[in-house]
């Protein structure tokens, strides 16, 4: 009974004295690593043309269900693209099955972490706000994690 006292007592001491990890947000932020599952992002061809096939394939893996796509076909090449593209942030769990399924990688996430805002309606993201990279909400510097 007394030692696993002692033994949190000494984690607590310990921690006590360490050296403070204290974020000044928004000024200060930390730099997420690489590979951080943010905000998703539709891409596009050099020549300008959205990459997305509508194949619906990131619809059917997406666990949340969170992914809605409606085809449309063009007249001059025959291929399918999407009319109407819309990720519900809100549903969306940020776990990657959308951009790892993809076969023509058109859709990524990207790093942004600060994608909170006050009307639920403002979390769905159509296809014209997919296509644009997001915005910085606060000018900071940012911090080395570590």
């Amino acid at each position: 009974m007394i030692i696993p006292l002692i033994q949190g007592l000494k984690l607590t001491l310990r921690q006590f004295f360490s050296k403070k990890i204290t974020l000044q947000y928004p000024e200060e932020k930390w730099e997420v690593a690489r590979r951080w599952r943010g905000r998703h992002v539709l891409t596009v061809h050099p020549s300008g043309k959205i990459r997305c096939v509508a194949c619906m394939l990131c619809a059917t893996v997406c666990p949340a269900e969170c992914i809605t796509i409606e085809a449309a076909a063009e007249e001059e090449d025959n291929l399918k693209y999407p009319e109407r593209y819309v990720i519900d942030l809100g549903r969306c769990i940020f776990c990657g099955h959308c951009v790892q399924v993809c076969p023509k990688q058109a859709i990524e996430m990207t790093t942004a972490y600060e994608i909170s805002e006050y009307n639920r309606e403002d979390l769905i993201l159509d296809k014209e706000a997919l296509l644009r990279p997001p915005t910085e909400r606060y000018e900071a510097k940012k911090r080395k994690a570590g």
